[in-house]
């Protein structure tokens, strides 16, 4: 009989700590500074406002694969976590131009460079190690504009401004390390036109161009 106690008493104790242990061991996630490496799936396609129903060529997206660095700082309220963050991502999207019948998507022969972002996050944990946030701020993003004239070909860059929402899950790995998964929408509604050489920029004004990408990230917290 005092080996049955014994052996309920032990298990009853393992059932109670192990909750608590992986507690510990996401004690202090979701607060302080974090740095992390992102990639996932980019496209770029005109905005609803320059679609064109009666011709598919125009509403062409041009799609490819995202990759960056981002930072941040986060704090965790009890429960209620905010943030700031900024990134930096590159693309290698681009327009598969055909001189003959071109299918551009709004901003001509073009590749997509790289892009900035700075905003904030809020969320709220879902669990003691899983986090679920939405998020927003400003983004500056360059598409590379391939042309000629005269035989001479020449490059430029078109620098856009814009919005980015989105929404996510991050998963404590540990106290220190992180994985998360996100979507999110960038809308760019004004660009200016940068020669390399000398000339003077020129203001494209209003534009709309969408973009779309979901991004998996694994990041490192301090």
């Amino acid at each position: 009989m005092k080996t049955t106690v014994a052996i309920l008493t032990a298990t009853s104790v393992a059932a109670l700590s192990a909750p608590a242990m992986a507690q510990d061991a996401t004690d202090g996630a979701f607060t302080g500074p974090r740095v992390e490496a992102i990639v996932g799936y980019d496209v770029s396609k005109a905005g609803s406002s320059i679609d064109d129903d009666t011709n598919d060529d125009n509403d062409q997206s041009i799609e490819g694969i995202n990759y960056g660095i981002g930072v941040g700082y986060d704090i965790n309220a009890g429960g209620i976590v905010l943030g700031l963050e900024g990134e930096y991502t590159d693309s290698s999207a681009d327009v598969d131009y055909d001189q003959a019948d071109p299918e551009l998507f709004g901003l001509g022969d073009v590749n997509a460079g790289r892009d900035l972002y700075v905003g904030a996050r809020v969320g709220v944990l879902a669990a003691p190690d899983l986090l679920v946030y939405a998020k927003g701020g400003y983004t500056n993003a360059r598409y590379n504009l391939n042309g000629s004239f005269d035989g001479e070909e020449y490059r430029a860059k078109i620098d856009t401004d814009g919005f980015r929402v989105g929404a996510g899950v991050e998963y404590a790995l540990d106290t220190n390390t992180f994985a998360k998964v996100e979507y999110r929408y960038s809308n760019y509604s004004s660009a200016e036109l940068d020669f390399e050489n000398d000339r003077t920029d020129v203001e494209i004004g209003e534009i709309d161009t969408d973009r779309h990408q979901v991004m998996v990230g694994f990041g490192y917290r301090f």
